[in-house]
């Protein structure tokens, strides 16, 4: 089944289906674009005087439904115990997931309220006009550090998968090509130094495992943010979470040539968002000092993540320069994803020259 064919099956008979169960007369429905490697259509539903609603229908055959239930259960748990988070929508059969069987393919649906505000990019990378940008990512991280404290005490009914379900030395051993022989080395020990790690409820715990701007609405007159996307989610080290923050972060410098001051604004950066998320939970120093373990995983789930994209696709595995920077990193040991390491360039940021696969 393929993205094209679900929109197909959803304007002949998907949608009608829906918009009985989600309570959708009157309402605007418009496909919103995907992204590359998207796995979901998604519609945008919109009615004057109405709560805008996001519907989202899973095609794809590898999720259970229990999967799909102990996603949506987490966040309609978050919003009930005051995470910010885009809030699930119940049916009209009082359900938080609902099944919709067309010619023996089953389609998992799902309804959310459409958080206020906009994405960061669609406010071209501006914070509040007279705001400093430190507020930003205070709340970045304040917001992350709430879901995290609640996550600690969170007894799921449906439980998630959790890390090592995908990441592990036998689906990593099949994604990538033999040819990449050092880099499946490099992957296998970093998994092997994960299995090693504490797994109690105060570092592992329920995470979003893509949390980052793409990810969030920003009210811009009040700096409110509101979560959505959990379609990632799943058990792991709180510290991922981190890790990918600290990644993104690497955007508002990304083009300043002097590596001090690289580092300098990083520091700073992530000591501000650190201080918005001790605001909401506790957090050890010596987890803390994992973070470039961490962005070594993050590299990994971005490495994964391609080639299951090239494997979806069926076209032929090659590396493009992001890829080749991204296996560069993992295979010469190089910390901080590049960032202060002379691979890195500021004209052509965390991209390196195509090698074979």
């Amino acid at each position: 089944m393929t993205y094209r064919e679900v929109i197909k099956i959803g304007d002949s008979y998907l949608l009608t289906k829906i918009s009985e169960l989600y309570d959708l007369d009157g309402y605007k429905i418009s496909l919103v674009k995907a992204h590359d490697g998207g796995r979901n259509v998604v519609y945008n539903c919109e009615k004057e005087g109405a709560v805008s609603k996001i519907i989202r229908i899973a095609f794809l055959d590898d999720r259970s439904r229990e999967d799909f239930l102990g996603e949506v259960e987490y966040i309609r748990y978050l919003y009930e115990h005051g995470g910010s988070v885009s809030n699930v929508i119940s049916s009209r059969n009082g359900n938080l997931l609902e099944e919709i069987t067309h010619e023996n393919h089953s389609f998992f649906v799902c309804a959310f309220e459409r958080a206020k505000g906009k994405l960061l990019v669609e406010n071209s990378y501006r914070y509040r006009e007279g705001v400093p940008i430190n507020e930003y990512f205070y709340n970045c991280g304040k917001i992350l550090g709430k879901m995290h404290q609640l996550s600690k005490v969170y007894t799921p009914e449906h439980k998630r998968y959790s890390f090592f379900d995908k990441y592990n030395i036998e689906y990593i051993d099949k994604l990538i090509p033999p040819s990449l022989s050092l880099l499946k080395k490099k992957l296998f020990e970093l998994l092997k130094t994960l299995e090693g790690l504490d797994r109690n409820c105060e570092c592992f715990g329920m995470v979003h495992f893509d949390y980052s701007d793409g990810n969030y609405m920003i009210d811009f007159d009040t700096g409110k943010i509101t979560v959505f996307d959990f379609d990632n989610s799943c058990f792991c080290w709180y510290m991922y979470d981190l890790a990918n923050v600290w990644t993104h972060g690497v955007g508002w410098i990304q083009f300043e040539p002097d590596i001090e001051k690289r580092k300098k604004f990083m520091d700073d950066y992530f000591e501000t968002v650190l201080a918005g998320y001790k605001s909401e939970t506790d957090i050890k120093d010596i987890i803390l000092e994992k973070l470039p373990l961490f962005i070594k995983v993050v590299i990994m789930e971005n490495i994964v993540d391609t080639f299951e994209d090239i494997l979806n696709s069926g076209e032929e595995p090659e590396c493009d320069e992001e890829l080749s920077y991204l296996i560069k990193c993992l295979e010469d040991d190089i910390p901080y994803k590049g960032f202060f390491n002379e691979i890195y360039s500021c004209e052509e940021p965390f991209e390196y020259e195509i090698q074979d696969i």
